[in-house]
């Protein structure tokens, strides 16, 4: 048997194994789309959009931006109630929360749509990154951006899937809640420098996804250890492995960006003070004297 013909052989197996009131959505009978959609993200992003814009000018996106971050706003807002509503407001448990896979209630449901509709939302917000390229912002292309981008849109494939509903989705609400703060901080940033005073929070957004990666590792991490819970084995370590490389990676990223710059200032500061202060002891007069 080929290497191909065992590809394809898996391929049908884990399809054949998926939800069936999943499988019914576009895009979610087949893995290759999704894949297809990732490779291209990844391609226009680490290629093919640096090229284009090599000898461009950066593009004026303001009223594309204001709109698109607004269309997330919304979006995001009513992803957070419909998981809320359909489960972890109400019905689901913190400890030990399985899928309910042959539920055709209204409300499971509406929790299926809502898994199906976070993932297809993943792959919108490939355009972050294709925005960036666009405008000449590429220190905002780091690393951390497109592992986190590329890593949610494949993950979800499987999460909406094979879990649609259960302690799979304990963090994304969390994270749809996190989403309203960022796509409300750029799009007020969109609207131009006059805005800015609004976006004094930017530090503070970081410090949300940290804690949204905590509550995700704490909570799957409880329920792992001390719950004998039946849910997809290889879904827990995807979704314990994702969330804990993203954490070490935000870490990494407020270190860098808030900590180490901080640190940086305040040394620049002592060295100007011990500056003029030898040179006030050497007969230099200070500013004032």
């Amino acid at each position: 048997m080929s290497l191909w013909t065992k590809v394809v052989n898996y391929h049908d197996e884990l399809v054949a194994d998926a939800d069936p009131r999943a499988v019914t959505y576009p895009f979610m009978d087949s893995l290759v789309p999704n894949t297809v959609s990732i490779v291209a993200y990844l391609f226009i992003v680490l290629y093919a959009g640096p090229r284009f814009m090599r000898d461009r000018k950066p593009f004026d996106l303001k009223h594309v931006m204001i709109l698109y971050n607004l269309f997330m706003v919304l979006f995001s807002a009513w992803m957070c109630y419909e998981f809320l509503v359909c489960g972890w407001l109400f019905d689901y448990s913190l400890t030990c929360q399985e899928v309910e896979f042959e539920s055709t209630s209204p409300k499971q449901l509406r929790m299926v749509r809502v898994c199906y509709l976070y993932f297809l939302s993943k792959h919108i917000e490939f355009l972050d990154t294709f925005f960036f390229i666009l405008r000449k912002k590429s220190n905002q292309v780091t690393f951390l951006h497109v592992f986190h981008h590329s890593g949610m849109a494949y993950g979800w494939w499987f999460g909406a899937n094979f879990s649609a509903g259960g302690l799979g989705t304990f963090h994304a609400p969390i994270n749809c809640l996190v989403h309203v703060m960022m796509y409300s901080y750029y799009g007020i940033a969109a609207m131009g420098p006059r805005f800015h005073k609004y976006i004094w929070w930017k530090k503070h957004l970081t410090s949300m996804q940290l804690i949204q990666f905590a509550l995700t590792i704490g909570h799957l991490g409880n329920v792992m250890l001390f719950h004998n819970c039946r849910y997809p084995i290889g879904l827990k370590y995807l979704v314990l492995l994702n969330g804990s490389t993203l954490a070490a990676l935000f870490v990494n990223f407020y270190r860098q960006t808030y900590i180490k710059k901080a640190q940086l200032k305040r040394d620049q500061q002592n060295g100007k003070a011990l500056s003029g202060t030898n040179g006030h002891a050497a007969g230099k007069p200070l500013k004032g004297d």
